[in-house]
């Protein structure tokens, strides 16, 4: 089972078992990928987390049954997870803009948002570009922080934000973002801003560590401005690198992006030429 049919296979459990309760382990069991990369795979070909579209696909279940049943509001509330009534106000007004009460009398819109489907299109006979590449171990120096996969997306920009008003990079400059997550779950992962260790260099206080171990990895090149051609790649990683993959797969929970010297550029990071990459830990199957 490739990529794209694992999680059309998940979104079609999901739907049967709806109103049972769901967790991401349980989802990514289903298709047999781990959680870590079956999270990430998810989030970067439909655009949100797993636990984020089970909510949605849930409340607007849950809308359409207020506008057009007669079943309890908090009834409803524990069919979808909710376990109490305020919990269950607070997520619908959230998605809905109404309150279930509003909802109720069916005179007000609500939001409708229907069970995804995946599709594959090649186009262009397009062809991606990648290396495989062994490299030693190597340690590098930097922050570290711990995000959650719920909200990552929007909390490490800001991570980074902070890290150059704090005036952090007199120390670091930034070469690496460096995703760490060793027992490769997926609920919470560490993410550095770092650059490689220099043994002679005093550790700044808040300073970690962090020796990345030997692996062979595929290097994914990301030409343009930030961070949209990061984030281009790394949606095409998951949705035309890996379905067409057939020798290797994930080694272990990293994925590090490499960022080169903003100063080599006239706009910096946002130049159309700027260059970084993705790297990401693979093994022969």
């Amino acid at each position: 089972m490739d990529w794209v049919e694992a999680i059309d296979h998940a979104i079609q459990y999901i739907e049967v078992n709806i109103s049972e309760e769901l967790s991401m382990e349980e989802i990514a069991e289903q298709v047999n990928i781990s959680p870590f990369y079956f999270q990430k795979g998810f989030g970067m070909l439909c655009g949100l987390t797993v636990m984020e579209y089970v909510r949605n696909r849930r409340l607007a279940l849950a809308g359409n049954e207020l506008a057009t049943g007669d079943s309890k509001i908090i009834d409803i509330a524990m069919k979808y997870g909710y376990d109490s009534p305020d919990s269950f106000t607070k997520a619908f007004t959230r998605f809905h803009g109404v309150t279930p009460s509003v909802a109720r009398k069916g005179e007000q819109m609500l939001k409708s948002f229907a069970p995804l489907k995946i599709k594959l299109s090649l186009e262009g006979g397009y062809t991606m570009d990648y290396k495989i590449t062994k490299k030693d171990a190597f340690t590098v120096l930097g922050v570290s922080k711990q995000f959650d996969y719920e909200n990552c997306k929007a909390e490490i920009p800001q991570f980074w934000k902070d890290f150059y008003a704090q005036g952090n990079g007199k120390y670091v400059g930034g070469m690496f973002g460096v995703n760490i997550d060793d027992s490769m779950g997926c609920k919470e992962f560490d993410y550095m801003i770092a650059d490689l260790y220099n043994p002679a260099m005093d550790i700044p206080e808040g300073f970690v560590t962090k020796t990345i171990p030997a692996f062979t990895w595929a290097v994914f090149p990301c030409r343009g401005a930030m961070p949209d051609s990061l984030q281009d790649v790394n949606t095409k990683i998951f949705s035309e690198w890996l379905p067409a993959l057939k020798d290797y797969e994930f080694a272990a929970g990293y994925c590090i992006e490499m960022y080169d010297d903003p100063t080599k550029f006239p706009k910096g990071t946002l130049d159309e030429n700027y260059y970084a990459e993705i790297w990401i830990p693979v093994k022969k199957k």
